[in-house]
């Protein structure tokens, strides 16, 4: 089944390509680029090295080999800044946080964070993801009685931003957590769409139209943040958040802490980033398990022997092997982050192209991904594709979800736990299925979402 952009609506993963099956001409290109940029790609690209097109003044090129992903990543990542379009997009919305800062500024802010995402801290927040996760979990005993459909989506989104919230301010906004949520979503949706006037490489001077709702409910969250920043820094200590560690934190280099300024960059960063990541990979996660009951069956075992009805520690993640190996090829299908964009500050010779100046670099792990010279049958579902020792076998950037180098996502370890928690915790207890005839179209704007949500039934395993 299509929709009236051409876009497959399936009901089960694996068969169709998301994109498109024929050329398409510049109007059309710039169209589906604005709504749903993972339409864009035509079937062949997915094999291709690379590609390359241009929009009026604006050069692109798509790499989709891992060793020029690499080079713009890792070997030469000094020539490849972060561009007019992540300025436009997430720069009104997320400031000069991790996302969007650059050169010693970004270093300087990298330094002053890390300790707070460091490896030891995570044991001390994964008891706040399973109380979030145990209480989604009693909140969907009802539905799951009445049998009503829900969208699972929505769930998601509700308890990442619970998660987020207590992670970060501890209580601060326990109270305001679904109004949170909708601004969130409203600034997403938003200020996720490129301009055409950045499509096209017009100067950035000229005025850029921006969403009235998604500016009011930035405000919002703008205030929000601010008004718990004064409370700590008049004295509301003893909190043990992530907030209070970047309160505290100093750059080891030069001894200094994050102006109120920085601070509301990394907030909503956080904010922005973490919550819509996870909630959306976990959403992709529910689908592919109620399209494949083998996969779901197998997760069941191993949750059954290994947790035997209780609830899950920090220590059983290392016991559940094939969990995170569901969650890593959920991410793999359906990178929440499906692309990156870099711009050539200066010429560079990228494997067999010459790269010019100004070029955009298009990174996209949905794309890599499904590249079959990397992934055999690669629109299958198969968790097996995860197994230990298998990663060794291909290329270090044929997989990179959370990005690479130097800028790779700094909370990798924070999502990977986050969604490996609420995956036991709750399939655990649940199954979920799709709703007959509900349409799965993916769609690409600053995330990877569902387009019409995910609207699933969910049945208690016991």
């Amino acid at each position: 089944m299509r929709n009236q952009r051409g876009e497959t609506a399936q009901p089960a993963i694996g068969q169709r390509h998301h994109g498109t099956r024929r050329p398409l001409g510049t109007l059309e290109f710039i169209q589906r680029l604005r709504d749903n940029a993972i339409s864009i790609y035509p079937p062949e690209t997915f094999g291709l090295d690379y590609s390359r097109r241009r929009l009026g003044w604006q050069r692109f090129v798509l790499l989709n080999h891992p060793d020029m992903i690499k080079h713009v990543l890792v070997t030469n990542h000094q020539n490849y800044g972060k561009g007019r379009f992540n300025r436009q997009i997430l720069g009104p919305v997320l400031g000069r946080g991790l996302l969007t800062s650059e050169g010693d500024f970004w270093r300087r802010q990298r330094r002053i964070a890390a300790p707070a995402f460091h490896h030891k801290r995570l044991a001390a927040l994964a008891e706040v993801m399973v109380e979030s996760a145990e209480a989604l979990a009693d909140r969907w005993r009802e539905p799951a009685r009445a049998g009503a459909p829900r969208d699972v989506g929505k769930d998601m989104m509700a308890v990442t931003m619970e998660i987020v919230a207590k992670t970060l301010f501890s209580s601060d906004i326990a109270a305001s957590l679904d109004e949170l949520g909708r601004s969130i979503t409203a600034i997403l949706r938003g200020f996720g769409r490129p301009s055409l006037l950045d499509l096209l490489g017009l100067p950035e001077w000229l005025p850029r139209r921006r969403d009235p709702e998604a500016v009011g409910a930035m405000l919002k969250v703008d205030r929000t943040v601010r008004a718990i920043l004064r409370r700590r820094r008049a004295g509301a200590q003893g909190q043990s958040d992530l907030l209070a560690m970047l309160l505290e934190a100093r750059d080891p280099e030069t001894g200094e802490g994050m102006t109120d300024q920085q601070l509301r960059d990394e907030i909503m960063t956080l904010f922005a980033a973490g919550q819509e990541t996870t909630s959306t990979s976990m959403t992709w996660t529910w689908y592919l398990l109620s399209q494949h009951p083998d996969v779901e069956a197998r997760l069941h075992a191993e949750l059954d022997a290994e947790l035997a009805g209780r609830r899950l520690r920090y220590d059983d993640l290392a016991r559940l092997p094939y969990c995170r190996m569901v969650f890593e090829e959920s991410l793999r299908l359906y990178p929440p982050a499906f692309t990156m964009n870099r711009v050539a500050l200066a010429p560079d010779q990228i494997g067999p192209i010459r790269v010019e100046r100004g070029e955009l670099i298009s990174l996209s792990p949905y794309v890599t991904h499904r590249n079959p010279k990397l992934w055999p049958d690669p629109e299958r579902f198969d968790p097996d594709r995860f197994a230990p020792g298998l990663a060794e076998g291909r290329p270090k950037f044929a997989y990179f979800p959370f990005g690479g180098g130097p800028r790779v996502c700094i909370g990798n370890a924070f999502a990977m736990m986050e969604g490996r928690i609420l995956l036991a915790s709750l399939a655990r207890r649940y199954r979920l299925r799709l709703v007959d005839g509900h349409p799965v179209v993916p769609q690409g704007r600053i995330t990877l979402r569902p387009r019409y949500g995910l609207s699933m039934t969910i049945a208690p395993r016991a």
